[in-house]
């Protein structure tokens, strides 16, 4: 790095704050210049070692890894409920996923990374080898701690490349965990490390050459920041950006599932994930029976403590996110949006949010073009299916989206014409490990999971024979 300091920045603690009750559970001290060199440096070092370990070696760390993420199971969840506040369930599932994830890219390693000839006339033999590049700089979020920092590690580690995550403050706890596990599992020190590192000590990492590819999940703000620098040190790089994704529910749908489905996309999570449908948008002549069961299902939803089993919706991740969202919710009310299902901010500590359900928005209302993260659900009644596809493509996002219907041929049609990364019809899509993840627009650049998490970092190298 060009500046190397031993000085504390007096900004950007990590704090991780209890949202239930808003108590500081703990505050790390962000790494000095000195101590962000000393990681990167061992990262670098570790890429030596790990670039050259035999496949089959990677494996078995790989599957070990699982085990133990495995048998942590309920250590690594409660972590995660405490600190961003999802229910429990919710978070044990981000940790079945982790595990997931591991075991795919073992199972498949082989397949995934096979040599693959191409006839070049002239040539008696060509080939293309995927071979790793270094360092990987993971700038990931709060929302799936475990998930989003396996995302970006998991294929990256298979290819041969090591990783640095700067986590998210909110779940700094979460994420670190994972730290001894690589080391228990017996992968090189340095190999995987988490980096409680400042916002403005990113950018000198960026800059350094050891630093070779950078992925983020984060907002289209962040997004373009760092998009802009990797570019100007001409560094591969992956966006997952925001989303505001609809869900198209056409005529002959099969609204009580349409209604199920939608319903439980919003509140995952308490509706806090890019990739959740945010957006509703059902013709007129289901209109009425989608809207009662959809907000039936709202209203039924119990609000409170994310370790009791009978909790459905937990606190946001913050006081400011709730807010954030009370603000859009007012807005919209304020200008005329019809309140199906009132909710909203609980006076009180915490940073609760009753699930709501409004209609009725316009363009004049923040909610049709911003991203409203949390348990609110907005439903658009339009005339008929091609409405519905000009509304879901009117947004600045392009992540995925859902089509619900029983013609399979119409529903083609509709998912044809979204303007995202990916559709689900007559499902959510959601971000599956074996295939590719990423959108178009605002939502960002690149891909991750599948063999596309690692052809993106990957030196995908030719030889060829005379």
């Amino acid at each position: 790095m060009s500046v190397v300091s031993a000085v504390r920045p007096e900004t950007s603690r990590y704090r991780t704050i209890n949202p239930a009750t808003g108590e500081v559970i703990r505050e790390w001290d962000p790494l000095t210049d000195t101590e962000v060199e000393a990681q990167l440096a061992k990262a670098h070092r570790a890429y030596q070692v790990w670039r050259d370990v035999p496949l089959e070696e990677r494996v078995r760390l790989f599957r070990k890894v699982a085990d133990l993420i495995e048998a942590k199971l309920d250590d690594l969840a409660w972590q995660v409920t405490l600190e961003m506040g999802k229910i429990l369930p919710h978070a044990k599932a981000e940790g079945v996923g982790s595990v997931d994830m591991f075991r795919y890219y073992a199972d498949r390693a082989h397949e995934l990374l096979a040599d693959e000839e191409v006839e070049v006339p002239g040539m008696s033999r060509a080939i293309l080898r995927r071979e790793p590049v270094g360092v990987v700089l993971g700038i990931e979020p709060w929302n799936a701690p475990l998930f989003q920092a396996m995302r970006a590690a998991v294929p990256n580690l298979m290819l041969g490349n090591t990783v640095l995550v700067k986590p998210a403050a909110p779940c700094a706890g979460s994420t670190t965990m994972f730290d001894e596990l690589f080391l228990e599992a017996g992968f090189p020190e340095g190999a995987y490390q988490t980096l409680l590192a400042s916002s403005a000590q990113v950018s000198p990492l960026i800059a350094d050459p050891r630093i070779r590819a950078v992925t983020l999940t984060g907002s289209d703000r962040a997004g373009s920041i760092v998009g802009e620098q990797a570019g100007r040190h001409i560094k591969p790089v992956v966006l997952e950006l925001g989303g505001s994704d609809a869900f198209i529910v056409l005529d002959d749908a099969d609204i009580a599932k349409a209604a199920a489905t939608a319903a439980n996309c919003r509140l995952i999570i308490g509706g806090q994930a890019c990739a959740l449908p945010k957006r509703v948008i059902v013709t007129e002549q289901v209109a009425d029976a989608f809207t009662a069961q959809y907000s039936e299902l709202f209203a039924g939803q119990k609000l409170g403590d994310p370790f009791d089993p009978e909790t459905t919706v937990g606190p946001m991740s913050s006081a400011a996110a709730a807010d954030e969202l009370q603000a859009q919710y007012q807005d919209a009310i304020d200008k005329g949006a019809t309140v199906l299902v009132p909710g909203g901010r609980v006076d009180g500590p915490g940073a609760f949010f009753k699930p709501a359900v409004v209609t009725g928005i316009t363009p004049q209302m923040r909610l049709y073009s911003e991203e409203a993260f949390g348990p609110l659900g907005i439903v658009f009644r339009v005339p008929d299916a091609d409405a519905a596809v000009a509304l879901a493509n009117d947004t600045i996002f392009g992540l995925g989206g859902t089509v619900f219907s029983e013609n399979l041929d119409e529903a083609r049609r509709i998912a044809g014409l979204l303007d995202t990364g990916g559709v689900g019809i007559n499902t959510w899509l959601g971000a599956p490990i074996e295939i590719p993840f990423g959108g178009t627009k605002a939502s960002g650049v690149g891909r991750e999971l599948g063999r596309s998490g690692m052809d993106q970092f990957a030196n995908i190298k030719t030889y060829s024979w005379a």
